[in-house]
């Protein structure tokens, strides 16, 4: 029995040194499209080789979050090991909601991450740099971001992830700094018909998008996510959804980014991009 135990403590220890095995990169990305240098976090798998290529995960944090939240959590590490990908998880401001702002020239952060930040991670690190080798997903604000940017970027990323997501922005018009990006919903209402994600499906064109959503049952979005999924069915756009009880929590996003993890490297294996 104490030599069962002594195996189980060491295979426990093993499995413990492997989880913290990712390397992460703490650095800053110069954009030009907003004159300043963005904080970003890019986790790297344990045996991170130049000579392979890997596919990456762009992580995008909420509303009060920062580039270093994803970088922090045991699951998104786990998975970067588990599945050797790359994550890469930029600062996207406070309240930037991930938008070109027409209001505000020193929010560009569409810009900053479809563009500027994909192309210096494909310059300086080992990469898969197609959009088969590149999903991006978030929580709150930055699943909002991660649809958002996939769906207006086919070409830079084949696979969207939202975690209580703020898929549909109409119903919050004076919440989370919406207001100081695209203007007053009274004064621009376009502005924002046009820059909410649920207005956006007719622009993804068949077989060119994976998408995963998962919300909490006791979400403030779940509403809008159930709006969101009803209207993928109604399209007829193949898409994961997934809904269990929680609410808008780290609770929920640490058990969430396992299955968002997961479903990015059934995408990536099937796109037969992984590293050989």
């Amino acid at each position: 029995m104490k030599m069962r135990s002594f195996l189980a403590i060491g295979v426990l220890l093993l499995l413990s040194f492997n989880v913290l095995a990712a390397k992460v990169d703490t650095l800053e990305v110069y954009s030009a499209s907003m004159k300043k240098r963005i904080r970003t976090s890019v986790v790297l798998p344990d045996g991170y080789a130049k000579t392979k290529k890997y596919p990456v995960v762009y992580l995008l944090h909420g509303y009060s979050g920062s580039y270093a939240y994803w970088a922090g959590v045991k699951g998104a590490l786990e998975g970067a090991d588990r599945y050797q990908m790359i994550l890469v998880c930029p600062d996207g401001g406070y309240g930037s909601w991930y938008w070109d702002s027409p209001v505000d020239p020193s929010f560009r952060y569409e810009t900053f991450v479809s563009g500027e930040l994909v192309s210096w991670v494909d310059k300086n690190y080992a990469t898969i740099p197609t959009s088969k080798g590149r999903g991006i997903a978030g929580l709150s604000m930055g699943g909002h971001g991660a649809l958002y940017l996939a769906i207006k970027h086919p070409d830079v990323f084949g696979a969207a992830g939202s975690m209580s997501g703020g898929v549909d922005i109409r119903p919050f018009p004076n919440n989370w700094d919406m207001a100081k990006r695209l203007g007053r919903y009274s004064e621009f209402p376009e502005r924002w018909e046009k820059n909410t994600v649920i207005n956006m499906l007719h622009l993804i064109e068949p077989q060119t998008l994976r998408i995963i959503i998962d919300c909490g049952t006791d979400d403030f979005f779940y509403k809008v996510n159930e709006e969101l999924h009803q209207a993928l069915l109604l399209r007829n756009i193949p898409h994961d959804y997934i809904t269990r009880p929680g609410a808008h929590t780290s609770a929920y996003w640490q058990n969430a980014i396992f299955y968002q993890l997961l479903f990015m490297d059934r995408f990536f294996s099937e796109a037969d991009v992984k590293t050989k």
